[in-house]
């Protein structure tokens, strides 16, 4: 099988894995017909970058330009395809071992189709290491089309941006989350409760619509300014309900790992690889994702907090004063949405989870109990 001339629009179902991007996709969708060397795809977490990439690439592999359903297409959204080759970082950023063998397959010819398609991601964590990929993006060799993926784009990543045609990717919106799943027959009454708490992610959007607890877990943020008595034993239960609930909020990743890595297995086995071949990488994926997740699921909770001071902010601020007492509630509550948002920021730096809550929930049961 070839992959012949591309002569035809891929079509919409080819990209249904990619949520709320429609400038990305047509982007995608006129590159497919005359596609350059090398591209580099950017946008948050969340966003679609990967999904986009393997249906892109689907499209590049398929001797019709992208119909979705012939084994080309099938074999490359799979990622079986052994025209498409996708790296993964085996550390903290993309390191020189993990360039050095995109570098090596690049030279290579393709397979089965008359191109081959590297897709290399976590490009904003190579500083040290673009370099050495920076000549072979430049000039790869006939019949390599490069995908990069990069979720920020700090100044050292535009010299290898500015030879590759970049596609930009967003936060997908409310709305279009919403959209989605509603399209998966979510119920209406959870969709905006999810979308919300997906903070702009299908990946997140689609593990919170099969949680059974997720509906509990924003219920006991939602409680917290009411069980804060001012008792350091309450604060400490707090921490403890939440960082479980928390844990618990990670099984439906896991379980997907855990299939993943079933497949992982049993592609070894078919192949007559080795049963370890790619399961370290793999692992270590599944790691970077699960520790991601909390980081968002604990985000998304302390985004309920923040609303529920919110509303007793509202409340406050149109109930008729009382020597003063009304007045004082409304400061005291937009002084808690003040330090909830900021040990939300907090997050980022990898703190200690435990030693943030306990300060957080202490502060706020210092501030006295909402009313």
């Amino acid at each position: 099988m070839t992959g012949g001339t591309v002569s035809a629009v891929p079509v919409p179902e080819l990209f249904t894995g990619v949520v709320g991007q429609p400038a990305a996709l047509t982007a995608l969708t006129a590159a497919a017909r005359r596609p350059v060397h090398a591209y580099l795809f950017e946008g948050p977490p969340g966003a679609g970058k990967r999904a986009a990439a393997a249906s892109f690439a689907a499209a590049l592999l398929c001797p019709s330009g992208g119909c979705g359903s012939c084994p080309a297409c099938r074999r490359a959204l799979a990622g079986t395809h052994p025209d498409l080759v996708e790296f993964e970082r085996t550390g903290a950023g993309l390191d020189m071992d993990t360039v050095r063998a995109v570098v090596a397959r690049a030279q290579r010819r393709p397979m089965e189709a008359d191109r081959q398609v590297l897709i290399v991601p976590d490009l904003h964590l190579a500083a040290r290491a673009v370099p050495a990929l920076l000549k072979t993006v430049e000039e790869p060799p006939p019949g390599t089309v490069f995908v990069l993926l990069a979720d920020e784009h700090p100044p050292w990543l535009e010299t290898i941006a500015s030879r590759c045609a970049r596609v930009r990717f967003t936060s997908v919106p409310h709305a279009a989350l919403a959209g989605w799943l509603v399209d998966q027959g979510v119920d209406r009454a959870e969709v905006d409760a999810i979308a919300s708490a997906a903070g702009g992610r299908v990946d997140r959007a689609r593990l919170l619509a099969t949680d059974p607890a997720f509906a509990e877990r924003r219920e006991r943020w939602r409680t917290i300014p009411s069980r804060l008595d001012g008792s350091g034993h309450t604060v400490a239960s707090l921490v403890d309900e939440v960082l479980a609930a928390t844990d618990a909020a990670l099984e439906p990743l896991r379980s997907v790992h855990a299939a993943e890595l079933e497949a992982l297995a049993a592609r070894a086995e078919a192949t007559g690889v080795s049963r370890s071949s790619g399961r370290k990488e793999a692992e270590e994926r599944h790691h970077r994702q699960e520790r991601r997740y909390r980081t968002d699921e604990l985000r998304a909770g302390l985004a309920v907090l923040a609303e529920e001071y919110r509303e007793r902010a509202r409340r406050a601020a149109t109930a008729t004063p009382v020597g003063g007492a009304t007045a004082h509630e409304l400061r005291r509550c937009l002084d808690a949405v003040e330090a909830v948002t900021a040990a939300s920021g907090a997050l980022g730096r990898n703190p200690n989870e435990g030693l943030l809550l306990q300060a957080l929930f202490a502060g706020l049961s210092g501030m006295g109990a909402a009313a």
